[in-house]
């Protein structure tokens, strides 16, 4: 399994602008990655509340982030699907993103995506995904 940085740092060299974004892989663990996006005013659109595209990106950075941890850094996996539902008005804050790895199979990945603002107890968004395995991917053991 690979560390929160050994993630952290494949996301930002496969996609330069994570780095712009603030993606901070916080945590990894088995089926589990936590990522935080630092706020920037530039989220935020009209009517005050954080951009959807914003939260969508964080849900797919968590769960890459989920999938890099435990296929030992499978760089070809995509986004095969992505559901958002957005629950509550982000605060103007850093958002967080909890993924699990809910089913691991030979050639896809089923996950959930729990998206908070930093501080506040209420959900801001529930997220579900798919992601496509390549053939001859590797699990960590």
């Amino acid at each position: 399994m690979l560390t929160a940085k050994q993630v952290e740092a494949l996301i930002r060299g496969g996609l330069p602008a994570a780095a712009e974004q603030g993606v901070v892989v916080e945590s990894v663990d088995e089926n589990r990655a936590r990522v935080r996006y630092r706020f920037d005013p530039s989220m935020v659109r009209p009517g005050g509340t954080v951009s959807g595209p914003t939260l969508m990106s964080l849900a797919d950075a968590a769960m890459y982030a989920a999938i890099l941890a435990n296929l030992d850094g499978q760089e070809m996996a995509v986004t095969q699907n992505l559901n958002i539902n957005f629950l509550n008005k982000p605060a103007p804050a850093d958002l967080i993103g909890d993924a699990e790895i809910i089913r691991l199979g030979r050639r896809s990945a089923v996950l959930e995506v729990r998206i908070y603002s930093d501080g506040v107890e209420a959900m801001v968004a529930h997220v579900t995904g798919t992601y496509a395995i390549p053939a001859g991917r590797q699990a960590s053991s």
